[in-house]
């Protein structure tokens, strides 16, 4: 199977006039996107400029800035200076430009370099560079089940260890500091200092998620595991409270944590599946029947078992999961849970991030 990731990297110094050229250019991708037809780009890059709006369609920000997209034009030579160099199409100029870039980790000869985005902060100049390589799928031995939730970001459980891990305590911290920094400035009417915290929050925010992904993804390489996540589908409908409802739908982002997990095991073949999260945080993983929640313990009325309530819940992500481990020499089947109810699987996408 082919999996994908994104390598981020760094335009090296530039003489005067290849900088003024990159900026003219960079500049006219912006006005274009803007609706100015008449901005003078590259022919391939202008045909980047309009899959982009059409993507986007009305989600396009004309007071954003959007990374300037090139093709596959990333290519080795051996200088003192770095081995990578990138080739930008530049509107009037034959061949282009060819600026040196040294990114954060090799590009290896079995990797094949897709698409490109330049990125301007401040005075200096960042690429992002999609790369692909075909990976064999391995052979999993064991369940990695991950349970996102609300104290905890993730909480994971291994069939070959069922002790469980907690990740997202660093998350927590940080989110609520800049709750409490948004609402402080906010009662001052500092509304030009809440908007430059905002990407701060989220470089901060990304990292923390990056660190949990990778530290779950090694976990499953670790233990010849299957990683299955559940399916968060319609989570937002069901709040419960004023402060939960602002932690899930402003402060946690499963979505984006879920696709880092996704991308980075397909990387390394491991498979990812998605199944239903029917109450799996309500029914007691040890008798089946529905319990209560209070804060983060989970009680169950019929058992008397008592047990944290993420913990409870990433355990029956477990027992689904291991439904659609085959036995040997056996095909794989879809199981049903204790309701008769068929659980959806769904085939894991490839996440093209905009950070590393």
């Amino acid at each position: 199977m082919k999996a994908r990731k994104t390598i981020k990297g760094k335009i090296l110094e530039l003489r005067k006039g290849k900088e003024q050229l990159l900026k003219r250019e960079y500049e006219n991708w912006q006005r274009y996107l803007r609706g100015d037809k008449s901005a003078q780009l590259y022919s391939a890059t202008r045909q980047q400029a309009e899959r982009l709006l059409k993507r986007l369609g009305d989600r396009f920000n004309p007071n954003k800035e959007y990374p300037l997209i090139l093709r596959r034009d990333v290519y080795r030579a051996n200088t003192k200076l770095t081995q990578y160099w990138l080739k930008i199409p530049i509107y009037g100029v034959r061949g282009g430009i060819n600026v040196p870039i040294k990114t954060h980790e090799p590009i290896t000869e079995d990797m094949v370099c897709r698409d490109a985005k330049i990125i301007k902060k401040g005075d200096e100049w960042f690429i992002y560079i999609t790369v692909e390589k075909e990976v064999e799928e391995r052979s999993h031995k064991s369940v990695l089940a991950v349970d996102l939730g609300i104290r905890w970001m993730a909480t994971t459980v291994n069939s070959n260890n069922q002790k469980p891990k907690f990740y997202g305590k660093e998350l927590r911290r940080v989110k609520g500091h800049f709750f409490w920094l948004r609402r402080t400035l906010a009662l001052k009417k500092a509304y030009k200092t809440i908007k430059k915290i905002g990407p701060k929050e989220r470089r901060m925010v990304n990292n923390i998620l990056h660190k949990i992904s990778r530290a779950i993804v090694d976990e499953a390489l670790e233990n010849d595991s299957m990683i299955v996540l559940g399916n968060l589908k319609g989570i937002r409908r069901n709040g419960r409270g004023r402060v939960f409802n602002r932690k899930l739908n402003n402060g946690f982002p499963y979505y984006k944590l879920s696709q880092y997990i996704e991308y980075k095991a397909k990387w390394h073949g491991i498979k990812v599946l998605k199944i239903s999260e029917r109450n799996p945080s309500k029914t007691c993983h040890k008798c089946g029947h529905k319990g209560l929640q209070v804060e983060s313990l989970f009680k169950c009325p019929n058992c008397g078992y008592t047990c944290n309530a993420d913990f409870n819940g990433a355990m029956n992500i477990l027992k689904r999961g291991l439904g659609y481990m085959p036995s040997p020499g056996a095909s794989l089947t879809m199981p049903r849970t204790r309701y008769d109810e068929r659980l959806t699987l769904e085939e894991p996408r490839i996440s093209q991030l905009q950070s590393w």
